[in-house]
This record gives structure tokens, sequence and C-alpha cells, in this order.
């Protein structure tokens, strides 16, 4: 499979990225957080949950990093679809240049996913953080 171990390593360094800045803005984390199983029985984990606290209010993340064209994609339309069994709202944060300008635009689109250099407002915004003046 085309950049099969090197997709995951880099998907692992964009989710300590999130973990990163949700620290940073006070929300605490955890990454690969099991739930449940998917339809054909494989175990489903979220890369990175987030919650704030005292409210509760909480967020799954998924992360995928593509440096070059391959199929980490591919695969998050169907992410996107896998979210809405969650129990907590989801968000695919996506980074690297390996994903083509349709992707993008698609994924945006949805407003399910934000390239990672559009986080830190995104989380701003959802978790009502102050917001930055930048």
């Amino acid at each position: 499979m085309p950049g099969g171990a090197n997709a995951v390593k880099t998907g692992d360094i964009l989710a300590k990225k999130v973990v990163k800045l949700a620290n940073e803005l006070g929300l605490e984390t955890r990454e690969q957080y099991k739930l449940g199983r998917r339809l054909w029985g494989a175990g489903r984990r979220i890369d990175v949950v987030v919650k704030q606290s005292p409210s509760g209010k909480a967020l799954g993340i998924e992360c995928k990093a593509q440096e070059t064209g391959g199929t980490a994609e591919e695969k998050i339309p169907s992410t996107i679809q896998d979210m809405a069994a969650w129990p907590i709202p989801g968000l695919v944060v996506f980074e690297g240049e390996g994903f083509t300008e349709n992707m993008k635009s698609f994924l945006v689109s949805t407003g399910k996913a934000v390239d990672f250099a559009d986080l830190e407002p995104w989380l701003r915004l959802f978790f009502g953080l102050p917001l930055d003046n930048k």
C-alpha cells in the first residue's frame, strides 16, 4: 500500500500537534480513544478527543496528513461518514502538500474538516474561548 507506514507516522505527528495546540488553549486531550466497533467489526478509535472543563463540551478529531499523493485523501470521505456514529461532534484535521486542491475544497465545504493551519480559531469558536486578535 503506497505510503502505508509513513501515512500512520505523519498522522501521529499531526495528532501530537493537535494535542499540543489544544493543551496550550487550556483544553484536556486524550489520544487514541477507543469507541466501540465499526459496521464490519473493526475497533473504532478517535485520534484525539478534546474536552473543556468544567462545561464538559467535547470534540473528536481525526488527523490526516499526507506529504505526497496517496491514499489518505481517499479515506477522508468515509472518515467523515464514520464520525456521524460518534456520540460527540467530530472534525477531520488535515495537513500536507499531498492533498489535491479539489479534496481540500471538498473537505472545507463539508463543515467537518479544517486545515491544521486554521485549527486554532476553529477551536476557539467551538469551545467559546477568547478570540485571538491576529
